[in-house]
């Protein structure tokens, strides 16, 4: 007897029409998640069918899955922003940093302009870009007058 005989009587493909429809096995039907759809024999995803190609071939193990399983599958995927967090999303929250000795000032010898005393507090800050000078604010030590005034640098 042929072989392809032989085997046609073991496993008969639901593409073969050399029998009649009520002696065909139904073979599995691939498993669908959302719109990918998985071999029923060994799990592996299958690809999408090409134009006018009637199946799909599994790469592994060679089952072949009607074109027409991917066909009128509607799938709605909804997410929320916190569906999938990611380092760079937890990096993004503002950081700042705080010194607890941030309004420490330093005594100089420096000449009020508004009494003439010759002692002040200094302190000096970065209040335009980088490769600008700072800002010393000074503040007059006379108990009587503590006038305020700065320094461009």
């Amino acid at each position: 007897m042929n072989i392809l005989r032989k085997a046609e009587r073991l496993f008969i493909s639901p593409l073969s029409t050399s029998m009649p429809a009520l002696a065909q096995v139904e073979l599995p039907r691939a498993h669908r998640i959302g719109s990918l759809l998985f071999c029923p024999t060994c799990g592996t995803l299958l690809d999408l069918p090409g134009e006018d190609t009637p199946h799909v071939k599994c790469e592994q193990c060679g089952h072949l899955e009607p074109a027409s399983s991917y066909e009128n599958h509607q799938v709605e995927t909804r997410s929320r922003p916190d569906a999938f967090p990611s380092v760079l999303q937890l990096k993004r929250t503002t950081q700042t940093k705080e010194h607890l000795d941030a309004n420490v000032k330093t005594k100089t010898a420096e000449t009020c302009p508004k009494c003439g005393h010759k002692e002040a507090l200094s302190q000096e800050r970065q209040l335009r870009s980088a490769d600008e000078g700072s800002t010393i604010f000074l503040e007059c030590l006379n108990p009587e007058c503590r006038h305020g005034w700065r320094i461009n640098n």
